[in-house]
C-alpha cells in the first residue's frame, strides 16, 4: 500500500521529494525495499500531522505536504491543487481538498470526514457527523452544496494536507484541543487556534483504508486500472 501512495506522491507536479516518516522499521524497510526513502520518528507522536513536524524540522523547503499511508488511490493532481494556493498566499498556514458527496452512504459514514466552508473556501469545521445538518433532509440525487452559491452539498474531506513549512513546526507545538480530541481529527487542532485552512474542491477521490471492507474497495479499484511507474 505505501508503495503505491510513495509513487503517485513523486509524481504529481510541483513535488521534488518524497519522505516517508515512521516509527516503524518495519515500515522503514519496506520502503527501502523498492527504492524509496524513510526517515525514522519518536514514537510518542500524537497524530502524524506532529510525526510530519519532526521530519520538517529537518528539512529546507518552504511548502510540506502530508499525503497519508493509507491513501493507495490518491490521486497526483490532487496533491498539485493541494500545493496552488499556498504558492498563491505566502501567508497561508495550511491547505487540504474536499470532494462533494455522492453517496448517501458517506454522508453518515463516521469513517468518512465531513467539511463545511465559507464562500471563499475556508474550512469552518470538520466532522465525522453528518455536516451541514439537513433539517428537511437531503434532495433527490444526494445531498448538495457549493462554494461561493450557497449550501446544496455536504463535502467528503480528503486527508491530504499541505502546510508552509513554518506553520508547520509551529502546528507541532500547539496544544491539543478539546474538539480535536472529540473527533479524534488533527486539523481541528488549527482551527481551534484560530488558523486558516483553505479547501480546494476537487473532482478526484480516494479511498482512505481504515477497515478490511476498504481494503477490498481498493484492491478491485487498483486491479481494474493500469499501474503506475
Amino acid at each position: 500500500m505505501v508503495e503505491h501512495v510513495y509513487r503517485r506522491a513523486a509524481s504529481a507536479r510541483g513535488v521534488d521529494a518524497v519522505v516517508v516518516a515512521t516509527d516503524d522499521e518495519r515500515i522503514a524497510a519496506a520502503v527501502r525495499s523498492f527504492g524509496g526513502i524513510a526517515m525514522m520518528t519518536r514514537a510518542t507522536h500524537r497524530t502524524g500531522t506532529d510525526r510530519i513536524a519532526e521530519v520538517a524540522a529537518s528539512l529546507s523547503c518552504e511548502i510540506v505536504l502530508n499525503v497519508q499511508g493509507d491513501e493507495p488511490l490518491i490521486d497526483p493532481e490532487m496533491i498539485a491543487q493541494v500545493i496552488a494556493p499556498l504558492i498563491a498566499d505566502p501567508m497561508l498556514e495550511m491547505s487540504t481538498v474536499c470532494v462533494p458527496i455522492s453517496d448517501r452512504s458517506d454522508y453518515a459514514n463516521p469513517n468518512v470526514v465531513k467539511v463545511v466552508m465559507d464562500r471563499t473556501g475556508r474550512a469552518l469545521y470538520f466532522s465525522r457527523s453528518p455536516i451541514p445538518h439537513m433539517r428537511e433532509g437531503p434532495p433527490e440525487g444526494g445531498p448538495h452544496q457549493t462554494v461561493g452559491a450557497g449550501f446544496s452539498r455536504p463535502y467528503k474531506h480528503i486527508g491530504l494536507y499541505g502546510y508552509h513549512r513554518t506553520f508547520l513546526l509551529k502546528f507541532g507545538t500547539l496544544p491539543q484541543t478539546p474538539l480535536e480530541r472529540a473527533e479524534s481529527l488533527e486539523q481541528l487542532r488549527a482551527l481551534e487556534h484560530g488558523y486558516r485552512i483553505h479547501t480546494v474542491e476537487t473532482k478526484y477521490d480516494s479511498i482512505g483504508v481504515d477497515t478490511p471492507e476498504d481494503l477490498e474497495r481498493v484492491r478491485r479499484q487498483l486491479l481494474a486500472v493500469p499501474a503506475r511507474t
